[in-house]
């Protein structure tokens, strides 16, 4: 499912989520949801692409929440809102699935909807005097559990309490403070911030991203050093291509050049 309220572009090795709804400050709607887990896919599949960025294109915003003019259509029965919930989840976990490193670019608004876009990637950029909300309860919903577990991870117990119970407006200082946000940069520079980072990313062993992904994923399911899964994972990075390229480059004293596995 496409939508020309969110698109892809591809360079350097570099794969961009664009969210492409200016008007409303890229709120985002039911179209925008359903189009996510095809764009991550193609990235993925792509040989080319080694690094995924999202941001918000020319909107001034990332994402100022969902769509709310959508909230009559969507919540009219058990069975839509139902429908909503599983579209968002399904978008969500595309993107804190794929196996390529993914970074959120955030310039503007990043509220609702937009943090939870945000925390499923693995690195956060923000522009300084950015502003951040999660705001379920000031519209007497919940915010989901998956979201829940993720804003945990990055802020801890207390502060995620502080943020859902609040619905407060908060801004990329204290974001960063909090473990919200990974990296600060200057107001506006958030995007060539990632562009930057993917690039040095890049240049790293996909094969090593994608388990290491899998590893910090496997830390929640319980997996130690002695977990079966564990081992052979560990073992399984002596035997692909990218560990003897990695380092024969490095007693060689020469830049990796890195297969894609």
């Amino acid at each position: 499912m496409n939508s020309s309220r969110i698109y892809s572009e591809i360079s350097n090795g570099i794969g961009e989520l664009i969210l492409n709804k200016p008007e409303k400050r890229n709120a985002l709607s039911s179209d925008m949801w359903g189009a996510i887990p095809e764009l991550i896919a193609e990235f993925q599949e792509n040989r080319d692409v080694k690094t995924v960025i999202i941001h918000g294109g020319t909107a001034g915003a990332f994402a100022a929440g969902a769509d709310i003019s959508e909230f009559e259509s969507i919540y009219a029965t058990a069975e839509s809102a139902a429908n909503s919930a599983d579209l968002i989840s399904n978008a969500l976990t595309s993107i804190a699935e794929c196996r390529k490193p993914v970074i959120a670019a955030i310039d503007g608004a990043c509220v609702g909807g937009g943090v939870s876009v945000a925390l499923a990637a693995d690195i956060r950029v923000a522009g300084e005097g950015s502003r951040f909300a999660v705001t379920p309860a000031k519209l007497g919903l919940v915010y989901p559990v998956d979201d829940t577990r993720r804003l945990i991870e990055a802020v801890g117990v207390p502060a995620a309490k502080d943020i859902l119970l609040t619905g407060r407006l908060f801004l990329t200082e204290e974001a960063f403070r909090l473990g919200l946000v990974t990296r600060m940069v200057a107001a506006g520079e958030a995007l060539a911030t990632a562009r930057t980072l993917a690039e040095q990313i890049g240049l790293n062993s996909l094969w090593s991203h994608g388990a290491t992904k899998r590893s910090f994923k496997a830390v929640n399911e319980g997996w130690t050093d002695k977990t079966a899964e564990a081992k052979a994972l560990f073992l399984e990075s002596f035997s692909n291509e990218d560990f003897e390229e990695g380092y024969t480059a490095f007693l060689g004293k020469r830049p990796a050049k890195f297969t894609y596995c």
